[in-house]
C-alpha cells in the first residue's frame, strides 16, 4: 500500500501472548492459486461443487488489511500487513483467531535499506517447490524508497518441530529516482511453470519480472514489464496497485486496486480485472470487458461499497475444491472505518469474466 499507512500503525496493538491454534500436521491439501500447478495434492480449480454463498468472517478479523489466504492441512491461514506480519488462523474459513508474527522483528537488512521502516506491507503466500514462500514489502507512507523481500517455510503450522521462517533477504528495491515501486508483490506461474512476479503501487503503475526458479528472485537482468497504469486516463491519476495474477481457461486474468484505502469509511478503494489470452502471455497486453487496455487506465471493476462496507479492496486470491475465493479488506462503517478481513467466491459468467455478489447483487 502506498497511501495513508497511519490506520495501520494500530496493529501494534497485537499481543504476542495471544494463543496460537492448534494446527495439524503439515499436509499440503491446497494453496492459493499463484502456485497450484506447483504442490502437491492441490485441489482443481477448474472444476467442483456448486458455488457457495459468501463467508461472513468473525472473531480476529479486525485491523486485517491487505489479506492474503492459504490451507495446510485443516487450517486456514490469513497473513495481512502489520507489525512483523500478522497471521490468523481459522479452520473453517469463518472463525478466525490469531496465530503469528512471521518475523520477530522487521530483518535488519529492512531497517537498513529503509530508514524508519515501521510495519511490514503486503504479503504474498504462495506454495512452490516443496516451500512456502512469502513475499512482504518495507517501505514508508507515499515513497519509492521500498524493498521487496522474501521468506520461506517447510511449514506454516507454529506447532511442527520443523516450523521456522528463513528470510532470504532482497528481491527488489526502489529508490526516489525510480518511477515505479517495489511493493504489493505477488507470485504467479505461467502455462509453461515459468514462475514471475507483479508488483508496483501508483507511479507508473503495475510491473511484471520473471524469476529464477532456484532464487526465486529476478532473473539476471530481467526487464521489468508494464502491466497496468492509469497515467493518461480520463480520470488523471497514478491510484493503483494490489496486483494479483491467476489463470482461468484461456486466460490470464490481473486483479488490481483502483483509488485509495486507509482512509476508514472514506476509502474508495475498489478492484478491477482485466485479461490476457495465454496465447500472447502472461505478460499481456491485459484488456477490460469493453477492450480498453488496462495499461491506458482500463478494468472491468469488480467490488465497490456494500451495505456497512466502504472501500473493498486490495485483494488475494485462493483457489480450492473448484472454487475460487476473492479474499480482501473492507472498511466497516458501523465500527468507526476500521478494516475487516471480507471473503466471498468468485463466479465466473459465460463469457468468462469474474464477478462477486457484493458487487453485482447476484446470490
Amino acid at each position: 500500500m502506498i497511501n495513508a499507512y497511519v490506520t495501520l500503525a494500530v496493529l501494534l496493538f497485537l499481543l504476542a501472548g495471544c494463543r496460537p491454534v492448534q494446527a495439524p500436521a503439515a499436509t499440503i491439501e491446497s494453496m492459493p492459486a499463484a502456485a497450484a500447478n506447483a504442490a502437491p495434492g492441490t485441489a482443481a480449480a477448474a472444476a467442483g461443487p456448486a458455488q457457495p454463498a459468501p463467508v461472513e468472517p468473525q472473531g480476529f478479523v479486525e485491523r486485517i488489511h491487505d489479506p492474503v489466504m492459504a490451507q495446510e492441512g485443516d487450517t486456514y491461514y490469513v497473513f495481512s500487513s502489520g507489525a512483523r506480519i500478522v497471521v490468523i488462523c481459522s479452520q473453517d474459513m469463518v472463525n478466525w483467531e490469531w496465530c503469528y508474527r512471521v518475523f520477530d522483528q522487521p530483518p535488519a537488512w529492512v531497517r537498513q535499506a529503509v530508514p524508519g521502516v515501521g510495519d511490514l506491507w503486503a504479503p504474498d503466500i504462495s506454495y512452490f517447490d516443496g516451500q512456502w514462500q512469502l513475499y512482504y514489502a518495507g517501505s514508508t507512507m507515499g515513497s519509492r524508497d521500498s524493498v521487496i523481500g522474501l521468506a520461506t517455510n517447510v511449514t506454516l503450522d507454529p506447532n511442527s518441530p520443523d516450523y521456522q521462517w528463513v528470510d532470504e533477504g532482497e528481491v527488489l528495491r526502489t529508490r526516489t529516482s525510480d518511477d515505479w515501486n517495489a511493493i504489493d508483490a505477488n507470485f504467479v506461474l505461467d502455462a509453461d511453470g515459468q514462475p514471475w512476479l507483479a508488483f508496483g503501487s501508483y507511479w507508473s503503475g503495475i510491473k511484471l519480472v520473471k524469476l529464477d526458479a532456484t532464487t526465486r528472485k529476478p532473473v539476471g537482468d530481467a526487464e521489468i514489464l508494464s502491466l497496468a497504469s492509469r497515467r493518461g486516463s480520463p480520470e488523471n491519476t497514478e491510484a493503483i496497485e494490489g496486483a494479483f495474477i491467476i489463470q482461468h481457461g484461456d486466460y490470464y486474468y490481473l486483479f488490481a486496486s483502483f483509488d485509495h484505502c486507509c482512509q476508514g469509511a472514506q476509502s474508495d478503494y475498489n478492484v478491477r480485472v482485466g485479461r490476457a489470452s495465454k496465447s500472447t502471455g502472461i505478460s499481456g497486453p491485459y484488456l477490460d470487458r469493453d477492450g480498453m487496455p488496462m495499461l491506458e487506465g482500463g478494468g472491468t471493476q469488480i467490488t465497490g461499497p456494500y451495505d456497512r462496507w466502504r472501500g473493498p479492496g486490495h485483494n488475494g486470491i485462493f483457489s480450492a475444491g473448484g472454487v475460487d475465493w476473492l479474499v480482501y479488506h473492507a472498511y466497516d462503517a458501523n465500527r468507526g472505518g476500521i478494516s475487516k478481513l471480507r471473503i466471498e467466491p468468485i463466479r465466473w459468467d459465460t463469457e468468462g469474466w469474474p464477478h462477486v455478489a457484493s458487487f453485482t447483487g447476484q446470490e
